[in-house]
């Protein structure tokens, strides 16, 4: 089976002071197991950590450069 991979980069809508958390919510709406989400951060967006992980995600975070973050989730499945 296919891995579905979802790419989502919030840096700009944080920039001009939008609110990207329904955007993620959307974005990752759907994915099933093993499927991958990887979102691009101006910083390391930790209270999203604990959202994800209810959702069954396992995620890694890497600093690129100075204010871009960014995160892979992996689905693992839902937390019962």
């Amino acid at each position: 089976m296919e891995k579905k991979i979802v790419e989502l980069d919030v840096r700009e809508d944080l920039k001009n002071k939008l609110e990207p958390f329904q955007k993620i919510m959307d974005a990752v709406l759907g994915l099933k197991e093993n499927d991958i989400f990887i979102l691009h951060a101006p910083f390391k967006p930790i209270p999203l950590f604990a959202v994800m992980k209810a959702k069954g995600f396992d995620h890694d975070a890497v600093e690129i450069e100075k204010k871009h973050w960014k995160v892979t989730f992996i689905k693992k499945g839902e937390q019962k």
